[in-house]
């Protein structure tokens, strides 16, 4: 199975393509789309959407997985925030591909096996999950991959 794993941001959008199944997976592709703080939200969410299509495009996922939102304390990034997943989920539907989403402890579980696991640790393991490319990364594309490793996993139990 090919899987497009995002951790929805609108200033850092953390995005990764996996394949395989719970037990073997591979890392085809991993980044964090970044949008410009001066710009307009509207040109931000074009941008993050474009990103996504070109992906889809490219990479033809069987399954689309996000990070399902929590709560913070400012409510302007959390609306945004939630209006990028809708037009994400949006762009799940409108190419026929089926989506799935993750709360962070169900990533943590999946991830660690432990739900109260920090951010370093589920790092860590991700890290001996698949191979990671040799470049700096950002926590948001760490997590997108978790994400996707999490879907991974779970379709091993759907069949």
């Amino acid at each position: 199975m090919t899987v497009l794993a995002i951790d929805p941001g609108f200033g850092r959008c953390g995005v990764a393509v996996l394949e395989g199944s719970g037990t073997k997976a591979a890392l085809l592709y991993s980044s964090c789309i970044e949008t410009k703080t001066n710009d307009e939200f509207s040109e931000r969410l074009l941008f993050v959407a474009n990103e996504i299509i070109r992906l889809i495009g490219e990479y033809k996922p069987e399954t689309i997985a996000l990070e399902e939102i929590y709560f913070t304390n400012n409510a302007r990034t959390a609306i945004h925030v939630a209006e990028i997943r809708g037009m994400l989920i949006y762009l799940a539907a409108s190419h026929n591909i089926p989506l799935v989403e993750f709360n962070p402890l169900a990533i943590k579980i999946a991830i660690t096996g432990y739900g109260r696991a920090s951010k370093e640790q589920v790092t860590k393991m991700v890290g001996k999950l698949v191979t990671l490319p040799r470049k700096k990364m950002l926590d948001d594309e760490y997590d997108a991959i978790a994400v996707g490793l999490t879907a991974l996993a779970q379709s091993k139990y759907k069949k």
